[in-house]
């Protein structure tokens, strides 16, 4: 399909939001994992507040974990180095990490502070950071590491760290902020649904019918499973023949409209505030016979041979990066580490997140990103005022083996950063759509959408037809509602979709499900990168996407000759079975397993499955017919 075809649009429906979202060792002869009874509202909200916590806890701890070192890092530099070139790289230090406040140097009688704490003078934040600084020096002048709680009580905001240098009675004391939590909780409270989300006002809420869209309100968290969000004096209309000017200039006129529309190929999208989207739909229908006409659709953010598989077994890699050990639970669940022994993947596999952007200055992503592309801003770059695109984007590729932060899934394989959703976290049909079909266009291998809506639009399928027909494989949550109902563009058949399993490979309690579910993947407490560079934990369908869209970007890695369509048989062929034996609506096939997808990807052997296609491709190089 030419780009010029692909925008031939259409509406079947619309419906609600999808989410913007210690383990076993794995044995052969495990026990199948039962399904869980399905929560009720009352129970999944009970749930999801616990889930809430866990997250906020897991990411205090993380974000003191990567405190320490830097404080460990700032001491050894005053022993080791002149005056001057500790304080510049604490101050470098502290313009790459906005959350450390201040640093003390203790030295032999003199006390040297870089930054400040800027606390109002007899505040209780004051007296409590003396508090906990005299304990800190005590703690130095004995030695010793400390590490204080945080405060105030009442509204957690602050901790200090003190290490000790080589020499007695010496070290660096320091000030970190924990304004992430609050930011975490914000996110996860809209991520998880435990709000109505967006609000009431800006957007339509319409229930789940394709027939009426009998208009409802989204009053509590639970509601939004049955609601779809729309810009309400907004409409998408394809038409038949591209209008003239003078054709625009009339729909202008009689919609009272200053706004400039926006278009691709026959596409507008038309924007009137004295009309909503019925009035507008008449309108259209009425007086320009389009093909389509639909609303405005508003998209949420939602991570060879047998002998040679034995010592894969025997042998994972474990990566020396400093939270992985600890947090990272769920790469080896998934047998990453073994997969690793067969590729670690390789940089013209490029995967595009389209999300809301990724930090581009995180050091973790340092050389792991490309210069991708802002769609709500385009003469901006595509950095990320959310969180979600960054996060998403660690797991796939955060830099391995560096002594820092976390590990991603791959080594090698680039992420294109394409900005689709503004800061609120939310994005258009017209937005998701266009990023889409700009990474499809600028050479994407694998496309991951962590973001979703439970309506049917016919704009957004036929951007998703456009890549899947350039031989893209995409990725999509489900969402975290803890209903069957199908969300998009998850259950579009062009699209490997995507729910979440717990460290216990128990469906996640949020977790969508349904009969158009293809695997699992990890998506409670997941460990990843995050803005200012920081690092938070966060669940959500949305986190176990990116697990399998790097699987995708390590098996097209390892047998760059398969086609989209082989890369998701390999992917739902060798999983981990969960639930009752084969597919079932709980677990799709199964939860991913890397090592024994790409052991069914290797060059070297042919899956009995894709025996007809690995032949037809053999076939068609030697004849230099390749069929597509």
């Amino acid at each position: 399909m030419s780009k010029r075809k692909w925008i031939a649009a259409g509406v079947t429906g619309a419906a609600a939001i999808l989410a913007i979202s210690m383990f076993p060792s794995r044995t052969t002869d495990k026990a199948p994992i039962k399904q869980a009874e399905i929560a009720s509202p009352h129970q999944e909200h009970r749930l999801k507040q616990h889930l809430l916590q866990r997250d906020m806890t897991a990411t205090d701890r993380i974000v003191r974990h990567d405190a320490r070192q830097h404080t460990k890092e700032m001491s050894r530099k005053f022993g080791n180095s002149t005056p001057k070139e500790a304080r510049t790289y604490i101050r470098k230090l502290q313009d790459d990490h906005k959350h450390l406040l201040s640093v003390v140097w203790i030295g032999k009688n003199r006390e040297q502070e870089l930054g400040h704490s800027d606390f109002p003078r007899g505040s209780k934040e004051e007296h409590q950071l003396k508090s906990y600084v005299q304990l800190a020096k005590y703690s130095l002048d004995k030695g010793r590491s400390y590490e204080s709680p945080a405060f105030p009580a009442d509204n957690p905001r602050y901790f200090v760290t003190a290490e000790p240098a080589r020499e007695s009675k010496q070290g660096v004391i320091a000030l970190f902020s924990l304004d992430i939590l609050d930011k975490v909780k914000s996110h996860q409270r809209k991520n998880l649904r435990l709000i109505p989300y967006p609000k009431e006002g800006r957007y339509k809420m319409e229930s789940f019918n394709t027939d009426t869209l009998k208009d409802t309100t989204v009053r509590t968290g639970q509601d939004n499973e049955k609601a779809s969000h729309y810009y309400e004096n907004e409409v998408v209309v394809t038409f038949r023949q591209p209008p003239t000017r003078e054709e625009l200039r009339q729909i202008r006129k009689d919609l009272r409209s200053i706004i400039p529309y926006q278009k691709i190929n026959n596409t507008y999208i038309f924007h009137a505030d004295g009309k909503n989207m019925s009035e507008l739909k008449s309108y259209f229908i009425s007086k320009w016979n389009p093909l389509y006409v639909e609303p405005h659709y508003l998209y949420l953010t939602n991570t060879s041979s047998a002998a040679q598989a034995e010592s894969l077994e025997d042998t994972p890699e474990v990566p020396n990066d400093l939270l992985y050990s600890e947090y990272q639970w769920n790469l080896p669940i998934i047998e990453t580490t073994r997969g690793w022994k067969l590729t670690k993947g390789k940089s013209d596999v490029v995967v595009a997140v389209v999300d809301t952007g990724v930090d581009l200055k995180h050091p973790d992503l340092k050389g792991r990103l490309l210069p991708g592309y802002n769609v709500i801003s385009p003469s901006n770059k595509p950095m990320d005022d959310v969180g979600h695109g960054t996060h998403v984007a660690g797991i796939i590729s955060a830099q391995v083996n560096n002594n820092e932060g976390i590990a991603g899934m791959t080594w090698g394989n680039k992420v294109l950063p394409v900005k689709a959703l503004d800061s609120s976290g939310s994005g258009t049909t017209y937005s998701v759509a266009q990023g889409i079909v700009w990474a499809a266009d600028h050479g994407a291998k694998v496309i991951n959408l962590s973001l979703g809506n439970y309506a049917d639009a016919q704009f957004l399928h036929e951007a998703i037809k456009y890549a899947f027909n350039k031989d893209v494989v995409i990725i999509a949550a489900t969402g975290n509602d803890n209903t069957e109902r199908p969300g998009y563009p998850a259950a579009y058949p062009e699209v490997l979709s995507v729910s979440a399993t717990d460290a216990s490979m128990n469906r996640a309690s949020f977790s969508n499900y349904g009969d158009y579910i293809d695997v699992m993947a990890p998506g409670e407490s997941i460990a990843s990168t995050y803005p200012n560079n920081q690092y938070a934990a966060l669940s959500g369908t949305s986190m176990a996407t990116p697990h399998v869209s790097a699987l995708a970007a390590l098996i097209r890695s390892i047998n760059p000759d398969l086609r989209n369509t082989e890369v998701m048989d390999i992917i739902r062929k060798n999983v981990i079975d969960l639930g009752n034996p084969g597919r079932d609506k709980y677990f799709g096939f199964g939860q991913i397993d890397v090592l024994s997808a790409l052991q069914a990807a290797g060059v070297n052997s042919s899956p009995l499955q894709l025996w007809p296609q690995f032949m037809e491709n053999r076939l068609n190089t030697i004849t230099g017919q390749r069929v597509h």
